[in-house]
């Protein structure tokens, strides 16, 4: 008996790591990278950027639509912890291209709504949105508030060039110009102003979109829809390994 306790404390003490064989260089991985990069940055949570365009109801006020989209956000971050939505939401006379910048949670609360109305409501002052993108991740924000512009071109503008072009070209234009008014946008307006205001037309006309462009987009059926898109993010992903195809079936007996 004593010699058995004996060796159980020698085997004891043999399996005990030496301090000073652990490795001084602390280990990390990527995620806690990422992690880190966040919390520099004071992002609690990964920032997306979406690209929206669709069709108003007619005799459709600039105010009512930005007032839905405000109450929307505001309902949505009583409920729903995560970033605050930026942007920005050009109305022209028929159409509409809308920006957001936010996290992924809330993007799906916003897709949610538009659906959910959609099928309540008969004839919602929204209708036919296509996505046209969704970058995920981005490091910063390129709208530091969301405004609500109307556009109102004049017929010198309204060169409809879509009919010469493919989808990828009027896609590229599309990003291209939206990027460079977002950029003009972050350069001439101070945080906390009211926003571009409704002369966009006459301060930056080569960087606006025509309208034919967005309802091009909107015809579009290689985009998208807001039901579509949400329907893929909840389908479960299933993966088939090379190890559970078996030849020949087994069989039972």
């Amino acid at each position: 008996m004593t010699y058995m306790a004996h060796n159980q404390k020698s085997s004891k003490k043999h399996f005990q790591v030496d301090p000073l064989l652990m490795p001084k260089v602390p280990r990390t991985n990527y995620m806690h990278l990422q992690e880190e990069k966040n919390r520099l940055q004071l992002k609690k949570f990964l920032l997306h950027r979406m690209f929206l365009v669709g069709h108003i109801k007619a005799n459709i006020e600039k105010k009512e639509i930005s007032e839905y989209y405000e109450q929307l956000f505001q309902s949505i971050l009583k409920h729903h912890l995560g970033e605050a939505v930026t942007g920005l939401l050009l109305i022209y006379s028929s159409t509409f291209l809308h920006i957001l910048e936010t996290s992924n949670g809330t993007l799906f609360r916003i897709l949610l709504d538009y659906v959910a109305r959609e099928k309540e409501e008969k004839e919602f002052m929204i209708q036919n949105v296509k996505i046209i993108v969704a970058s995920h991740n981005i490091p910063t924000r390129l709208f530091m508030q969301w405004h609500v512009s109307a556009i109102k071109v004049p017929v010198l503008y309204l060169e409809d060039v879509t009919q010469s072009q493919s989808l990828a070209e009027v896609t590229t234009d599309f990003l291209t110009m939206t990027h460079k008014l977002g950029l003009h946008l972050f350069k001439t307006v101070k945080v906390g102003a009211k926003g571009p205001g409704d002369n966009l037309h006459q301060v930056a006309p080569e960087l606006l979109l025509p309208e034919q462009t967005i309802q091009y987009l909107c015809k579009s059926e290689e985009f998208m829809d807001p039901a579509t898109f949400l329907n893929m993010y909840n389908r479960p992903i299933h993966v088939t390994l090379d190890s559970e195809i078996v030849w020949p079936a087994p069989s039972r007996f």
